[in-house]
């Protein structure tokens, strides 16, 4: 009963330790995700978040690894949490659960078995990558739609503004679509982005030079295979 009522006392250089190994681990995760991760939201702003999170679960795991007590009560402190923003990219909650798992391995003393895991995590992640085919990687179907003249005498050149900023701002740029109902010229398009910069500056320039136009994006890496 004593070691529920008073912990064991929390070895400071342990705890220093292990928060400078869960940052080194993290912000190595943090750097992989940032330059290949496949999300379209702003990577780099998400991967600055991970190391924080691996060093607040280090240090909520250190403290409560020792009292039973301690565990209880963060449980029902932890109960009563709720978050507002959902995440919605499953990439995003991967790296989410490994900052996770690794703040739990060096807050419970488990350094080696952790830098060996998540050594092969990254390894697989790698090899993944490269073996993927590029066709694959960043290839965004984008929908615009713009609304014209009633008698379509300006389609031709609201066409050759879309596909200026298309080709400016894209790898490559396949046209797969183009219709025209009431005044409106809806164009679909395969469009590899090089990464989440490349795809900001695109809406922006779309916004400048298409005024008024309405636009979405899908990302082809989520559609299943014909």
């Amino acid at each position: 009963m004593k070691s529920l009522i008073n912990p064991e006392p929390l070895s400071t250089a342990a705890l220093v330790l292990n928060l400078l190994l869960g940052l080194g681990a993290s912000t190595v995760v943090a750097f992989f995700y940032a330059l290949w991760g496949e999300a379209l939201t702003n990577r780099i702003k998400f991967a600055r978040l991970i190391p924080m999170l691996t060093m607040v679960t280090v240090l909520t795991i250190s403290i409560i690894k020792a009292s039973l007590a301690l565990s209880l009560g963060m449980v029902g402190a932890l109960s009563i949490v709720r978050f507002r923003t959902a995440v919605k990219d499953p990439e995003e909650l991967l790296y989410l659960f490994l900052a996770i798992a690794i703040g739990v391995g060096f807050g419970a003393d488990q350094r080696v078995a952790t830098l060996i895991a998540v050594g092969i995590i990254l390894v697989f992640l790698i090899i993944r990558r490269l073996l993927a085919p590029r066709a694959r990687r960043r290839n965004l179907y984008v929908n615009i739609a713009v609304t014209g003249d009633p008698d379509g005498a300006n389609d031709a050149a609201l066409f050759q503004k879309v596909n200026g900023v298309l080709s400016t701002q894209g790898r490559t740029v396949e046209m797969r679509r183009l219709d025209r109902h009431s005044g409106t010229l809806q164009m679909t398009y395969l469009l590899d982005c090089r990464d989440q910069d490349t795809l900001a500056r695109l809406l922006t320039e779309l916004q400048q030079q298409v005024p008024g136009c309405s636009f979405s994006f899908v990302d082809q890496n989520s559609l299943p295979e014909s």
